[in-house]
């Protein structure tokens, strides 16, 4: 296991193995909705006007409600407002009793979908509600398309089709102190260390069968909205969104490359408030009930296994304390 971290693997059947089985959808707030708008559908995502009159982020052919933009005071930075995660029906009252038990603090439920509300260390409103399993229940399906001999294996780019994402991923957040955060969401949601360096980064899985990480904690100084992240079907598919987007004036980024934790290949996307969308292929599954090989990492190791080196203000918090 990871240095630095209580994180422990417990026993499948005993109430601590209890865990969240998906990141469900988080929210943000930003100073102009169109300009998100313009950005996500740039991105290849479907953008939709929500009841509240903010913005809804869906992937194409998916019912699945992703993220939740609202409007932001003008003039202010973008503001990461909540995390929700689902759980099974019958592993709610384990989650009460263990807020219960630790006297986290409770918050004002910022949604209609009910279930438990509260703070995590950094003050960043939570939720754990009832809802249907949407990480994936095995690794995502990774192509490596190949052109038969004689036949061009490049369309030209005015007949390529677009890509577009098939869903989220994982989300990745700023907090304060990484021990006293990963003892928090494995405490309360069972979320359990894949890979960390030291108080740089780490990352989390579901106990019910995720990606390498649903979840990646940045450290910083306080809460806040590093990056999301948008699963591709191929490597061809993250360079050609990346090219796109260059295209289109996004020329702020970071990739093509390879991280080393999760093996996943990737392109980060710049957005109009200093934080990232990033395109990701073929990314390292946990099973469920499987007891993944954590390790606490030196930087060298953490970010690409190839490509490009990260911008330096990479891992700059650029939200409001």
């Amino acid at each position: 296991m990871s240095q630095g971290s209580s994180v422990v693997m417990e026993d499948v059947g005993s109430t601590a193995a209890i865990g969240v089985h998906s990141a469900d959808h988080f929210a943000f707030a930003v100073p102009e909705l169109d300009v998100a708008t313009r950005f996500y559908t740039d991105f290849g995502l479907d953008v939709r006007q929500a009841a509240d009159c903010g913005l809804e982020l869906y992937t194409f052919d998916n019912p699945h409600c992703w993220v939740k933009i609202s409007q932001g005071a003008e003039g202010s930075s973008k503001k990461l407002r909540y995390l929700s995660f689902g759980a099974y029906q019958q592993d709610m009252p384990e989650f009460e009793r263990r807020l219960n038990e630790r006297k986290i603090e409770r918050c004002a439920p910022l949604n209609d979908d009910g279930g438990l509300w509260f703070k995590s260390p950094d003050g960043l409103p939570l939720q754990i509600k009832v809802a249907e399993k949407s990480s994936p229940d095995t690794k995502s399906h990774f192509i490596s398309p190949s052109a038969e001999p004689g036949r061009a294996g490049a369309a030209p780019k005015a007949v390529a089709p677009a890509a577009k994402p098939r869903r989220l991923s994982h989300v990745a957040i700023f907090v304060a102190d990484m021990d006293e955060a990963l003892d928090f969401y494995a405490d309360i949601l069972g979320l359990r260390l894949s890979d960390r360096c030291g108080n740089h980064i780490s990352f989390v899985h579901g106990i019910h069968g995720s990606d390498h990480h649903l979840l990646a904690l940045v450290g910083s100084t306080h809460t806040g909205l590093h990056h999301m992240s948008w699963d591709l079907p191929s490597v061809h598919d993250v360079g050609v969104s990346s090219q796109c987007m260059i295209d289109k004036g996004y020329t702020e980024g970071w990739g093509l490359g390879r991280h080393l934790l999760g093996s996943n290949y990737f392109y980060y996307v710049q957005d109009p408030w200093n934080s990232y969308s990033e395109y990701i292929a073929d990314m390292d599954y946990v099973p469920a009930g499987h007891d993944w090989p954590s390790a606490d990492h030196e930087p060298g190791e953490v970010f690409s296994y190839w490509g490009p080196r990260s911008p330096k203000k990479f891992p700059q918090n650029f939200e409001a304390a």
